[in-house]
């Protein structure tokens, strides 16, 4: 069944008669990789099939032979952080490699559908003052691709508001939004550069420092641009970074620094149970 949401943006695009179809964008997709993840090649492909073109590299803290052999082959340069390693760190340095416009930050066993960049590209374009895009997502277990999780509702539900121009403009109501939980896939991310202050992630906590970061950015004035379509697919593992959040006991304590951002301490405490619950559906 077609997404109603990749059938709107199709009409959008024909609105704006945009041909996109033969042009490189002023965008980096930056591959995230770490180690040496089976999935690697299967996101740069993903990402080399988008419907327009874009510029690709990666950015590894952890270079090895079979990264430099995957580069190699699809004819990528390779950054190398050579500084301090982590989550963050690595984000931030793939960022600060950045020479275009916009920005993607794909994690490497992610797949991206065929039209992310350009619907994503469509939509940035339509926006005032944008300073991200995100659209929404499949999960993907098992080489199962699923949209229908608790969680993934939940999301959806929250950032349908966004679809809104007064409410993606209004930092007021985006807080409000993100005060209720992480509603944006970090993987599903296009940046604007010019908006974002570097370095964008703080090395502050394990599970929540997309949110933190969501949180900082939605203090500016623009626009939070969401994308009602399923543009790509996340996948959840065992030896998924997300995976493993979510078995952390540690991350309730996160998740209530978070809540604390938006809330009293008494309401931060009901949304830090409700959330913990919520995400168990994630398991694999």
């Amino acid at each position: 069944m077609q997404d109603s949401g990749k059938t709107e943006l199709l009409v959008e695009a024909a609105k704006e008669e945009m041909d996109l179809k033969d042009r490189r964008l002023n965008h980096t997709f930056v591959v995230c990789a770490y180690g040496e993840s089976p999935y690697l090649e299967e996101c740069i492909e993903s990402l080399e099939d988008q419907s327009v073109g874009s510029h690709i590299i990666i950015s590894t803290s952890t270079p090895n032979d079979y990264i430099k052999g995957i580069a190699e082959k699809h004819d990528l340069k390779v950054y190398v952080n050579e500084g301090e390693s982590g989550i963050t760190q690595d984000w931030n340095f793939g960022l600060s490699r950045v020479n275009t416009k916009y920005a993607t930050l794909a994690h490497q066993d992610d797949v991206y559908d065929g039209d992310y960049l350009r619907y994503v590209y469509v939509s940035l374009k339509k926006a005032k003052n944008p300073i991200i895009a995100f659209s929404d997502y499949y999960e993907l277990r098992n080489g199962e691709k699923s949209a229908d999780s608790t969680m993934l509702k939940i999301k959806r539900l929250m950032s349908l508001p966004l679809r809104l121009k007064f409410v993606r403009r209004s930092i007021i109501l985006r807080r409000r939004l993100l005060g209720f939980g992480n509603l944006i896939c970090c993987p599903s991310v296009t940046y604007v550069m010019d908006r974002i202050e570097q370095p964008l992630f703080e090395n502050h906590f394990r599970s929540n420092e997309d949110w933190e970061a969501w949180e900082k950015l939605s203090k500016q004035t623009g626009d939070f641009v969401y994308v009602p379509a399923k543009l790509m697919s996340h996948r959840v593992h065992e030896g998924s970074t997300t995976f493993e959040m979510i078995q952390d006991d540690k991350r309730s304590s996160e998740d209530y620094e978070m809540f604390r951002k938006f809330w009293p301490g008494c309401i931060a405490k009901l949304l830090c149970r409700v959330y913990k619950k919520s995400e168990k559906y994630n398991g694999v």
